[in-house]
This record gives structure tokens, C-alpha cells and sequence, in this order.
């Protein structure tokens, strides 16, 4: 559309169904292009894409043409047929209901690119758990603790 710009940057967490540690060295690169490729199918950009064992972190710059949670299902249902098809875990895979979806300004790209970069330093020291809640309160957003991603029961 004619005289329509944006600038919308996110960082998106999500995590694997249980907080089971599936996704493996072998192929996680693969599945970070997998990820990239859908993002970039639909008309957005990948900025930075790391995981660990228990969850992912994307940075993207979005354009306005699609809602953040049609992206998110898509991206989860997707990889998730993915990773099955290719076998690259024993059962099935599936990524954990909902996620997190942060707005990011353009200033804070390069400190919010290093640190999903390092995300294997910085897991060392603070579980997962308590960066996500970290993470919610530092956004201001209200949450209920029953409802955040779960650990194996």
C-alpha cells in the first residue's frame, strides 16, 4: 500500500512441549533455516534465530500484513511436521502451547541479537523459567503462573 511504512520489530520465545531437551546439536542448524525459510516465505525477515535443548528465541523484523499469532502457528506447526517427517527425535515432537512475543525498538537490536546469540552462556547461570518470567516482567506484561510454559510432571 502506498504511503504505508512500519518498522516492527519482535523477539519471539517459544519452547518444546514438556520443556523435554529435544532439539539436538546434530540438526538444530537445520532447523534454525527451516524457521528462517518460513519467515522469510512470509514477506518478513529473520534478525537472529538461536535455541537450546528446551526452547527457541527469534528476532524478526514483521511486516504488518499478518498477525503475530497466525506467524506463530505457522512457524510451530510447520517445524514441528518437520522435525517429525526427518525423525530427528524418538516419538513425537511438538512445541509447547502458546508463546511470547516481545516488541523490540530498533535501538535495542544489537544488545537483543547478542543475547539470543549467547543463549548457551547465558542458560549456564539462569533457567529457562526464570528468563521467561524475567522476560514477561520486563515488558510489563501480566501473566498467571499456572498458564507459563511447563516442565515435565
Amino acid at each position: 500500500m502506498a504511503n504505508t511504512y512500519t518498522q516492527i520489530h519482535l523477539h519471539l520465545v517459544f519452547a518444546v512441549q514438556n520443556r523435554i531437551s529435544l532439539i539436538h546439536d546434530s540438526w538444530k542448524s537445520r532447523l534454525h533455516e527451516y524457521l528462517t525459510a518460513i519467515v522469510h516465505n512470509h514477506k518478513h525477515k529473520m534478525i537472529a534465530i538461536n535455541s537450546i535443548p528446551d526452547h527457541l528465541h527469534l528476532v524478526i523484523g514483521m511486516r504488518p500484513m499478518q498477525a503475530v499469532s497466525d506467524l506463530l502457528f505457522e512457524l510451530k506447526r510447520d517445524s514441528s511436521r518437520w522435525i517429525n517427517k526427518n525423525n530427528f527425535v524418538k516419538g513425537r515432537f511438538q512445541w509447547q502451547d502458546g508463546y511470547g512475543a516481545f516488541s523490540v525498538a530498533k535501538s535495542n537490536l544489537p544488545d537483543l541479537v547478542k543475547y539470543v546469540q549467547n543463549q548457551e552462556i547465558h542458560h549456564s547461570s539462569i533457567p529457562f523459567l526464570e528468563e521467561y518470567k524475567s522476560l514477561l516482567n520486563e515488558f510489563d506484561v501480566n501473566f498467571d503462573e499456572r498458564y507459563l510454559f511447563r516442565e515435565i510432571e
